[in-house]
C-alpha cells in the first residue's frame, strides 16, 4: 500500500489517536445573525482592512446569499465567525468555500471569482488559525469542497432519465481550480463534504489526487456523505457501507457523515461506517435538527442535546472528529468540546492508509 506522506500537518494523525478533536460549527447559520443587506453583501460601507471599495457596488445581478462572496467584501465577518468558533474550542477551521466552484458561482454569474474566493477564504482562515494556536493546541485550516447544486449521477428532468446538468470533466476541473486556491491560500488539510452524489464526489477526489501529483504537495483528506433520510442512503442510492467502498481508494485520514440529519438519527449510520472502515478515522458533525420557532437556538437540537449524543458517541469508541452543520453555533461547539474532552478517540481496527505494512521476508 502507498506510503501518505503529508507535506502539511502531518502531525494530525497522531493527535487524531490521542484525542477526539472539535470541528467547528455552521458559517451560514452564524452569517444569517449579521442580517446583511444586499448592498453589505456588495461591500457598502465597508472600509476596514481588505476592503474592495466600489469592485461589487454596480455588479447586474442580485448577490445577497451569496455568502462565499463575503471573504472579499466582508473580510472581517468571516475571519470573526473563524476567531468565534475558535474561543468556543475548535481544533478544525473550515473554510467559506462551500459554494465556491465554478460550477456553483455560475447561478451568480461570479464564476471567475471563484479562485479569488477560495484563495482569500483560506487565507482569512489561516489568519484566525495563527491568532489562537499554540504548541499544546495546534489550530488547523480545513480546506472546503462543497458538492455543487448540480449532480452528475441524477437527471434533473423526470421525463428524461438520462438528461444531466453537468459531467465529471466539468466538476473535474471545478474541483481542480478549487483545491489549488484552497492549498495556496494555506489549508492544513481538504475536505470534500455534504455528499449526496457519489459521482460528485468521485470528481473532487480525482481532481485532488491530480493536484497532488502536479505540485508535490499532499494534504490529509476528509471524506464526509450526508444521508438524506430514513433509508439509510446518499442521495445517488447508495448504503454508508456502499459509500464508503466508493471512495476508500482515495486513502482518506477521516471518513465520516455530516447534515441531513440531527445527531439522534445519525447514531446508526455512524455505527456502520465505523465498523466497516477500520483503517481510518472517523468524523461526525450533525446539524441542529429541524428549524424549531419556539426553542432558543431556532432548532431542535440545543447545544446541550447535541452535545450529549455526541458525547454519547464517543463513549461508544465511534468517533475521532466531532462538530456541527446547519444551525450549530459556537455555543453548540463549545458544550460538545466539554462533552467529549474527557473521552478516549476510537481506535483503529488495522493500521492507517498512510503507514506501510511490515515489509515481506
Amino acid at each position: 500500500m502507498t506510503r501518505q506522506t503529508y507535506t502539511r500537518a502531518a502531525q494530525l494523525p497522531e493527535l487524531l489517536e490521542k484525542r477526539i478533536l472539535i470541528l467547528d460549527g455552521a458559517m451560514g447559520t452564524m452569517i444569517q445573525r449579521f442580517k446583511l443587506s444586499e448592498a453589505q453583501y456588495r461591500g457598502e460601507g465597508y472600509s476596514g482592512a481588505g476592503s474592495q471599495g466600489a469592485r461589487f457596488l454596480d455588479f447586474h445581478r442580485d448577490i445577497k446569499g451569496n455568502n462565499e462572496l463575503l471573504s472579499l467584501t466582508r473580510p472581517d465577518v468571516i475571519q470573526g465567525i473563524h476567531e468565534g468558533y475558535l474561543a468556543a474550542g475548535a481544533d478544525l477551521i473550515e473554510t467559506n468555500t462551500f459554494g465556491a466552484t465554478t460550477v456553483a458561482q455560475a447561478d451568480y454569474d461570479m464564476a471567475d471569482l471563484a479562485v479569488e474566493m477560495n484563495f482569500k477564504s483560506a487565507q482569512l482562515a489561516r489568519a484566525a488559525c495563527a491568532k489562537f494556536s499554540t504548541p499544546d493546541k495546534p489550530r488547523f485550516v480545513v480546506g472546503t469542497l462543497g458538492p455543487t447544486p448540480k449532480t452528475a449521477s441524477i437527471s434533473p428532468d423526470v421525463n428524461d432519465p438520462g438528461a444531466r446538468n453537468t459531467s465529471f470533466e466539468q466538476l473535474r476541473q471545478a474541483y481542480f481550480e478549487q483545491t489549488q486556491a484552497l492549498v495556496e491560500g494555506g489549508s492544513d488539510l481538504l475536505l470534500v463534504e455534504t455528499i449526496f452524489d457519489t459521482l460528485n464526489a468521485k470528481a473532487a477526489l480525482f481532481a485532488i489526487d491530480e493536484y497532488f501529483e502536479q505540485s508535490g504537495e499532499r494534504l490529509p483528506l476528509i471524506v464526509s456523505g450526508t444521508v438524506t433520510d430514513a433509508s439509510g442512503r446518499i442521495l445517488s442510492g447508495q448504503t454508508v457501507t456502499a459509500f464508503w467502498h466508493s471512495v476508500r481508494h482515495a486513502e482518506p485520514l477521516a471518513v465520516g457523515l455530516n447534515c441531513a440529519l440531527g445527531a439522534a438519527l445519525m447514531r446508526p449510520y455512524i455505527q456502520e461506517l465505523a465498523r466497516v472502515a477500520g483503517d481510518t478515522f472517523i468524523s461526525c458533525y450533525p446539524n441542529a435538527g429541524l428549524p424549531n420557532p419556539m426553542s432558543e437556538t431556532g432548532f431542535d437540537e440545543t447545544p446541550e442535546v447535541t452535545s450529549r449524543l455526541l458525547r454519547e458517541f464517543a463513549a461508544e469508541g465511534l468517533v475521532n472528529i466531532v462538530g456541527g452543520c446547519c444551525g450549530t453555533t459556537p455555543e453548540h461547539i463549545g458544550a460538545i468540546r466539554d462533552a467529549v474532552q474527557p473521552l478516549a478517540a476510537r481506535t483503529l481496527k488495522r493500521p492507517l492508509f498512510y503507514r506501510d505494512a511490515a515489509p515481506a521476508d
